[in-house]
């Protein structure tokens, strides 16, 4: 008996070592890291967690006169920790306006998980926007991800303004029915704005929480049939979001924000703002697309 529960105090004592170890990152694997993207890191033994960053010195920015460095939230970073279904990645990067589309398109292309797009400055010049990414998988996988996306963040050449067109709403012309017929459901036009809802439900600490108060997703046209513009925002769970990303960028419709607005909801409602311009049949088949991705 007594030879019996020494073995099994042995065992355990080895697993849960066994355990601490595998789930710590080795050094071989931090110099991957670092070999793949180029950047030398810092590691917490108390964490686990090695992180790498990457400021934007290139950038000069002010917000409402103050010029904002990279010590003042400039700067780009990714954290990598070992866990036992393998590699997690946390990271934020900081972009330029022009520089959001492409980036995400390469975060989500290479299998990286985009969880959130938002500013932290007022009245700053040029507009600074933070991406945030997430992903669970290989070391190698993932460190070559954050390669790619660190070069796309580096790259001057490669943006995409948001979509502009000098459209007034009061003169909108646009038929709305044909709008109708792609997107099935009925809208309404009021002032020159063309609006379509679609409404969902969530829970906050048990009380059921509706559309009307804000629980919803919505699209609005203006312009022409040729030349419309479309803003709007999706309402969804945490599982739809990254469809949707990959659906709107696949229509050449921009993401402006990607944010929650409640707290201990069931489920998790996420947001995701966006904003295309372009013939208003192009821009209702991509809403149309991405309005199915939505479950």
């Amino acid at each position: 008996m007594i030879r019996s529960i020494f073995l099994i105090q042995v065992i355990l004592l080895f697993t849960f070592h066994s355990d601490a170890y595998a789930q710590k990152l080795q050094k071989t694997e931090m110099s991957l890291i670092e070999e793949l993207t180029g950047i030398k890191g810092k590691y917490n033994d108390k964490t686990g967690v090695f992180r790498i960053t990457s400021p934007r010195k290139d950038l000069v920015a002010t917000a409402n006169g103050v010029k904002v460095t990279p010590a003042l939230a400039m700067t780009s970073w990714v954290a990598f920790k070992q866990a036992k279904k393998g590699t997690e990645l946390m990271g934020d990067m900081v972009l330029t306006d022009d520089q959001v589309i492409p980036v995400i398109k390469t975060a989500l292309d290479n299998g990286l998980k985009v969880t959130a797009l938002d500013n932290r400055h007022s009245l700053d010049s040029p507009k600074v926007m933070f991406l945030h990414i997430e992903a669970t998988g290989t070391l190698h996988e993932l460190a070559s991800a954050v390669n790619k996306v660190l070069q796309e963040v580096n790259n001057k050449t490669k943006t995409v303004p948001a979509p502009a067109a000098e459209i007034d709403p009061a003169k909108s012309t646009l038929d709305g029915k044909k709008i109708d017929d792609i997107l099935y459901r009925k809208g309404t036009m009021t002032d020159g704005v063309y609006k379509i809802t679609k409404a969902s439900t969530t829970k906050v600490r048990g009380q059921e929480i509706e559309s009307d108060m804000g629980v919803t997703s919505w699209a609005a046209f203006a312009g022409s049939d040729d030349n419309a513009v479309l803003m709007g925002d999706f309402a969804m769970k945490e599982s739809d979001v990254q469809n949707v990303l990959k659906s709107l960028l696949k229509s050449k419709i921009y993401v402006v924000g990607i944010h929650n607005r409640m707290f201990e909801e069931d489920p998790k409602i996420v947001y995701v703002q966006y904003r295309g311009v372009g013939p208003a049949k192009d821009l209702a088949l991509g809403l149309k697309d991405a309005l199915a991705q939505i479950h």
